[in-house]
């Protein structure tokens, strides 16, 4: 087995400049300004619709200056990007709730592990689209 050819489409140095750019806006948006209130109160049974919501408004809040700092003509993505994660993180809020993954769970680092990666692949797929445009 082996992947299929790689296509030069995409400008490599485009690529990974935004990939540079939402992953940092990822670090911030994700680890330095989500509250303690944010991280525990989406993953809960009731009420994690406030904290979801502030969590994903401030994905956009930082998202959005970046990309039109960058590339006005992209403003679209940070929208596209906070629909994307506020599907994800409730998608997570829900498995946490309703099956108690919580931090002596043995499916918690798992969970993270998924959460991020799929957050990570959407800066994958967002870099590639605005790379190729």
């Amino acid at each position: 087995m082996s992947f299929p050819p790689m296509s030069s489409a995409v400008p490599v140095e485009a690529l990974i400049g935004w990939m540079l750019l939402l992953t940092f806006k990822h670090i911030i948006a994700d680890f330095v300004l989500q509250t303690a209130w944010m991280a525990h109160g989406k993953d809960q049974k009731h009420g994690w619709a406030l904290p979801l919501l502030v969590h994903c408004l401030i994905h956009l809040a930082v998202a959005l200056p970046l990309i039109l700092l960058v590339a006005p003509r992209f403003w679209f993505v940070a929208f596209i990007d906070f629909a994307i994660h506020i599907t994800i993180d409730r998608a997570k809020g829900f498995v946490s709730a309703n099956f108690g993954v919580d931090l002596a769970h043995p499916w918690f680092w798992t969970l993270i592990g998924v959460d991020q990666a799929l957050h990570h692949l959407t800066g994958f797929g967002l870099s590639i689209f605005m790379a190729a445009n």
